[in-house]
């Protein structure tokens, strides 16, 4: 069994035909959710798993699911896979190449006549990008429960489509959409495979990342009201600017952030709306997103706790109002113990070096973690490179972690008697 290994180039001939759909003149990907290109890659993919014989059905939050028997029938499933959406502009390996290597362990599972004890069930989550319906991560929130009927009715894109209409257009059904959750029972293990966006592995020359835990996300909605006036006849003195104020709450955020021992803790202020933005008139008020990453809710509330000592001497020193609202806390999810073990494990057997890590995005796994046992693999990105035409991984690094997916499944078949 230990010889047993993925088709590598038969998975290259797959990345090659799935990053086709949505290409752009520019070369990238134009593959966001619910699409025309998007609903193309679908059939692509279950063309595919119809050639296996699984059995393939699409839930109500049009996440694609196709499951092999187990010699078990009692036992809940090993599900693995990711997703197909892309971002605008994006590239052809974020969440797609977790897809396409769940195919291809089913692929040689099958020609190789092995049965496991365990159903498995590869996945395609809806909608895991962010998206002009502002849903991300939905078909893996569906199905944990986190996402409700009354979240999607009133929801429409910039044109003016709405949600529901897409959804069907997918095969999804929003009449009963919350019929899509996933009692935990059903399931024994989830898995997932994507690029590392980042260029830790990369650095370290190790093709195989083992992640420990999916980063926590922390958002606040930051207001700092000034007083519009004449920038040329106001002396600076008698100014109450509120965009100078910003500049220090973004300064002092960049600051506590770079100060934390982990490096892993990451903050930014990526969204500035400026009124009246006026290149004549003093600024009035600013509206900011306030964003912290960490792998722990601890290392979060260090920054968080320095960032608000801060904001005080700023209130003191400035003549402006600063208002704070929390619009999102997402705790980090850490992944199971033993199946981070057992991959740890697999790639030892099969003489690979692996690296554990934090992932510092937000993935399905976040969500699955909450209905059962998971874990995920990352490969190396080459220049650290995502969500863009460059996005790249090496195809002997993806054959590995290819291989180690496989194995830890089967080895996970296994140790599992839920």
């Amino acid at each position: 069994m230990k010889n047993l290994c993925i088709n590598i180039a038969r998975l290259k001939t797959d990345i090659e035909e799935l990053g086709k759909f949505g290409k752009n003149a520019k070369g990238g990907l134009d593959r966001t959710t619910f699409t025309p290109s998007e609903l193309e890659a679908r059939e692509w993919l279950k063309e595919r798993l119809h050639k296996l014989k699984l059995a393939i059905r699409i839930d109500q939050a049009a996440n694609i699911w196709a499951k092999r028997p187990g010699q078990e029938a009692t036992l809940p499933s090993i599900s693995f896979g990711s997703h197909i959406d892309t971002v605008p502009n994006g590239g052809k390996y974020d969440g797609a190449l977790g897809v396409l290597i769940a195919l291809e362990v089913m692929r040689v599972l099958e020609e190789s006549h092995i049965s496991t004890r365990h159903p498995l069930e590869l996945v395609s989550f809806s909608a895991e990008e962010p998206n002009p319906f502002g849903l991300s991560t939905f078909g893996s929130r569906a199905i944990s429960g986190k996402l409700k009927k009354s979240d999607i009715t009133n929801v429409t894109d910039s044109e003016g489509t709405r949600l529901v209409d897409a959804l069907r257009s997918a095969g999804g059904d929003p009449e009963n959409f919350e019929k899509a959750v996933r009692n935990p029972a059903e399931l024994s293990a989830f898995l997932e495979v994507h690029i590392e966006q980042g260029k830790r592995l990369l650095n370290r020359s190790i093709p195989v990342g083992v992640v420990t835990a999916i980063t926590g996300i922390y958002r606040e909605k930051i207001s700092v009201y000034g007083e519009a006036n004449h920038a040329g006849t106001t002396l600076m003195e008698d100014r109450k600017d509120a965009l100078t104020a910003a500049s220090e709450i973004i300064l002092s955020l960049e600051r506590v952030s770079s100060a934390h021992p982990s490096n892993e803790v990451v903050g930014t202020i990526g969204k500035v709306d400026v009124s009246p933005n006026a290149p004549n008139i003093i600024p009035e008020k600013i509206e900011m997103i306030l964003e912290i990453r960490g792998k722990s809710s601890s290392e979060i509330y260090e920054v968080l706790k320095k960032f608000d000592t801060d904001l005080i001497k700023i209130r003191e020193s400035r003549p402006v109002q600063i208002k704070r609202k929390v619009i999102l806390d997402q705790t980090p999810a850490p992944m199971n113990e033993l199946v981070v073990k057992t991959i740890q494990d697999c790639a030892e057997s099969l003489n690979y070096p692996s690296y554990s890590l934090g992932s510092m995005a937000g993935h399905d796994a976040t969500h699955m973690a909450s209905l059962t046992k998971s874990g995920m693999l990352f490969v190396p990105s080459l220049d650290g490179k995502s969500h863009c035409p460059e996005e790249e991984s090496r195809l002997e690094d993806i054959e590995k972690v290819a291989n180690v997916l496989l194995h830890t499944i089967l080895s996970l078949d296994q140790k599992l008697d839920v």
